[in-house]
This record gives C-alpha cells, sequence and structure tokens, in this order.
C-alpha cells in the first residue's frame, strides 16, 4: 500500500511495536481528491470511468464522484457556463493515479490497446513507470505505479527523475490472465503536477508556506514531497511561463485536497490565523489554485 511507504517516518519503541498512535497520525500526508469543474460532465465523467478506469461511486446532474475501494479520488463539478480554461494558463498540469502494482499497470495498459485509448505519452522514471492522456476538457492524467523505494536514487536530498523510453512490453508480461476490471482498491492520487507562472514564487509557496520539501529540479519545474516520497506535488512553468492569477469561474482545476497530520497542517493553519481547531480550511496559491487541508483524524466524519 502507498500509505506505508508515504508514511515512512513512523517511530519504533525497543520493543519494535510503532510508537504512541499520534505520532503516525501527526505525520500522515497524501494527497486526497482532485475537484475539477467541468462544462460537460457526462463526457468527463464517461472518460475517467471508461479510459482511466475510477469507479462511480456518487452523482447526480450536478457533480459526480470517482474513486476506487470506495474512497473518492476525483470529483467532477459542472458548470456548463464556465469560460473554457486555456492551457497557457496556470491550474492542473495532470492528476497522477496510482495503481498498487506493476502488474495492475499492466492490465491498464492493455485495456488501453483494446479499448484504443488516445494515450499521449509514456515515460520510465526511474522511480516510477507513467503513462499519460488527456481528458475531454484537456486535464491531463497520469497512470503509473512505483518502482521499489529501495531502488530510488538519491543524491544531496534529491531523487534521480529521468523521462526515459517506457518498456511497454516488460509491463504488459507481469498482467497475466486477469482482466483490467477498473481501478483496484489501494489506488491512490500518488500526486499533482501544476502550471504555475514563477518557480521561485512556486517554490516560496509550496516549499516555504506549506513546508513540503524540494526532492527533485528540471529546467522550468520543481517536485515537492515529505516522508521520502519522491513527489507528491510538481510545479512548472513549461506552457504557462508568466501566468498570472486565474480568473473564475472556467474549468480545470477547482482545488486539491490534502490529508494532513499536525506536523503539515498546524503551520498552514497558523500562516492563515485559522482556528486552531479547525479540521479543514483551505489556501490558494499565488495563482489563485486552491489547496484544502483535511485535518482530520483517519475514519472521522
Amino acid at each position: 500500500m502507498v500509505d506505508t511507504a508515504i508514511n515512512s517516518s513512523v517511530q519504533q519503541d525497543q520493543s519494535g511495536k510503532a510508537g504512541a498512535v499520534n505520532a503516525v497520525n501527526d505525520d500522515r500526508f497524501a494527497i486526497g481528491k482532485v475537484v475539477l469543474t467541468v462544462n460537460d460532465l457526462d463526457a468527463v465523467s464517461s472518460f475517467y470511468q471508461q479510459s482511466v478506469g475510477l469507479h462511480l461511486l456518487k452523482g447526480d446532474a450536478a457533480s459526480v464522484e470517482l474513486g476506487a475501494g470506495g474512497k473518492t479520488l476525483l470529483e467532477l463539478r459542472r458548470d456548463a457556463s464556465a469560460r473554457r480554461r486555456s492551457p497557457r494558463e496556470a491550474g492542473l498540469f495532470h492528476t497522477a493515479f496510482l495503481l498498487p502494482a506493476r502488474s495492475d499497470l499492466g492490465r491498464w495498459i492493455r485495456h488501453a490497446i483494446e479499448t484504443q485509448a488516445r494515450v499521449v505519452g509514456a515515460s520510465d522514471h526511474a522511480v516510477s513507470e507513467a503513462l499519460y492522456l488527456s481528458d475531454p476538457e484537456g486535464n491531463g492524467v497520469e497512470i503509473y505505479t512505483d518502482r521499489p523505494i529501495l531502488e530510488w536514487r538519491w543524491r544531496d536530498g534529491h531523487v534521480h527523475m529521468p523521462s526515459d523510453q517506457l518498456d511497454i512490453e516488460s509491463i504488459l508480461a507481469t498482467a497475466g490472465n486477469d482482466r483490467w476490471k477498473g481501478f483496484p482498491e489501494g489506488s491512490v492520487v500518488g500526486h499533482v503536477h501544476l502550471q504555475v507562472g514563477a518557480i521561485d514564487a512556486a517554490e516560496a509557496f509550496y516549499n516555504g508556506v506549506l513546508g513540503l520539501d524540494v526532492t527533485s529540479r528540471y529546467p522550468g519545474g520543481t517536485f515537492y514531497a515529505v516522508n521520502g516520497y519522491h513527489h507528491h506535488v510538481a510545479t512548472n512553468i513549461w506552457n504557462s511561463r508568466g501566468a498570472g492569477p486565474r480568473s473564475y469561474p472556467s474549468t480545470g482545476l477547482e482545488s486539491v485536497v490534502f490529508l494532513a497530520g499536525g506536523r503539515f497542517a498546524d503551520p498552514v493553519r497558523a500562516h492563515l490565523g485559522a482556528d486552531a481547531g479547525a479540521a479543514d480550511f483551505t489556501i490558494a496559491d499565488p495563482w489563485g489554485t486552491k489547496i484544502t487541508f483535511d485535518a482530520r483524524e483517519p475514519g472521522s466524519k
């Protein structure tokens, strides 16, 4: 399970058992869900169910929740009158859905071949293996699986993440005879990649304000994570250099939800001057992208 990898900072006592529960929850951090505004709810929802493989959890004429294992990973909200977001402005680059095993990715690839899904890219990033799509309204999608953590290569606090050719045949060979049945339980939003107007301002916010560690830098892009993961968030200016704050209402990214323990939520709550007891609060980056912190205990409502 990815939560085991992401929450790798669990304390051990002298008997070898896990330490206090509050230490685990305090270090908790993951992407909960991504919320998109769309013009055509039916078309976009159909894409995420049929091409991507998310399961319909609930929905009506105004919104749809999609996910895996009963957990919402993507929420689509209909606004037929919202302007269509330009690919040159700040907002979403892609939502990255993480499958639990390489064999799951193999089954998804076989499904994509059979259904002629419009895959727009594929890369071996050394820490992960990934394929890319674009939904009917231009929102990017990544479907990936992580390589074992011990294979990740770190140097001076930065992880090696190239974009090499993906060995499709090798992944397909792991799929076995099982058919693709949609995203299996244990699938999560592994990371979210954002478009921003400037890298220095992005680092000041995501590293300086939100407290995420910088784990890698590309020309025009920075990657951030906590708890030893390769990245939970990325920001780039490849299409959006110089972009200003977003104008709403528009299609595209409405918000990203962080599931965060006190170590990450409390400093942001204090920065906002929010109620110390507030379980949920929202902060916007310099381009108006909303980050909602959900600091509730797992399983609480």
